[in-house]
Order: structure tokens, then sequence, then C-alpha cells
């Protein structure tokens, strides 16, 4: 097999923190580290890409300020994941746009075989236009049919935090956004790791 080129120096990381994945549907039994499920297609380009949060973070305290996850935004969907990794609860945050949508669209792809028993909740603005309305209840319509449990909230959070503060609240495991909130992310993480609001649950899924 064609030997792959490693994304790890369009990352500000280490190798060794890095999982390159090469499957368009993750198998059922995935989990985010095992190196010998990464390939199973001939893509040149992964279909995910895998980080330890908690290396990552130790990595990231190595400075005085936190650093952008990644030095260019890049199309392949990244996962920040904790060491009991989980897609149990499954937090999605739908802004509006057709990226939002089109990212959570590759998502339920990606993780199909993954979530079919998992409880997830879908974040959308509190107003949306008429011309988003449709494509709002495509999106309901497809997370309702790949998941076991699904609600629907509306909120106005325009921060990262805000959507992070509510998925520890709520015992989420997972939490789907864009990578536009990546560097507000890192912050956030920076600033809150170890401490008394830390969640152990939590990973992060972010996407373009």
């Amino acid at each position: 097999m064609e030997i792959k080129t490693s994304y790890a120096a369009q990352f500000h990381l280490p190798e060794e923190i890095l999982t390159e994945y090469y499957c368009p549907q993750l198998a059922v039994d995935f989990f985010p580290k095992a190196k010998e499920k990464a390939f199973c297609s001939t893509e040149r380009n992964p279909f995910l890409i895998s980080v330890d949060l908690y290396k990552v973070l130790d990595w990231l305290h190595g400075s005085d300020l936190p650093k952008p996850l990644e030095k260019e935004v890049c199309t392949i969907p990244v996962l920040l994941y904790v060491p009991d990794f989980s897609s149990q609860h499954l937090l999605f945050h739908y802004d509006g746009t057709p990226e939002s949508a089109h990212l959570i669209k590759k998502f339920i792809h990606l993780f199909a075989n993954l979530i079919q028993q998992s409880k997830a909740t879908i974040i959308s603005p509190s107003f949306i236009p008429k011309s988003k309305i449709r494509e709002e209840q495509e999106i309901i319509q497809l997370v309702s049919q790949a998941t076991q449990e699904t609600s629907f909230i509306k909120f106005n959070f325009t921060r990262i935090g805000d959507f992070w503060s509510y998925a520890v609240k709520h015992s989420c495991t997972l939490l789907v956004t864009t990578k536009n909130y990546q560097a507000d992310l890192a912050k956030v993480l920076f600033h809150f790791y170890k401490g008394s609001m830390w969640s152990a649950k939590l990973s992060f899924y972010l996407s373009v």
C-alpha cells in the first residue's frame, strides 16, 4: 500500500498524538487511537484525523499562550478525543449556514455505525430565516433517523464556551461543531483543563 504523508506538520502537533483514518465509514468498534483500523481505502487524503485531547492539552500548556490547533484550517475533520471516548450523547451545533449543514451530514455518514444507539441534541439559533427552515428540518430528520433519540432546542449561543458549558452540564460525550470555533476552543480548553468545571467525558468533532 502506498505510504501516506503525515498531517502532523499541518497541525502544530507531534506525530505520536495524531492518527489519520482513511475510512469513508468508521467501523462499529472504532476507537480513535486504534491505528490498526486506520486504513480501509486507497484514498490519498484521510477522512478523519484523531488527536488525543489530553496529550494535545499538555502540549498546549507547554507555551505561555494557547496556540491554534491548525496552522491553516483544512477540510479534513478532526476528532479531539478523551481517553474514555464515547458517542453515547451527541451535541450538534447547527448555525443556519450551508457549511454547518454539510459538516453534520458528513459526520452522520462517517459515524453511522457508531451512533445508532446514541442520544442526540441539536442546538440551532432562535431565529432562522425562512429560506433556511427547510434545511433545518432536513438536518433534524437526518439526525433522528441516524440515532436512537433526538431532541432539538433553540439557543442564541455565539461562543464555543456556551456550547462547552451546555455539553458539560448535560453530560454530552461528543460536541460536533465547525472549525470556525477551533481557535476559541483552544483558549477555553487551555484555561479550564484540570479545573473544577472540566469534563473527562467530552470529546470534540471539528469540521468545515
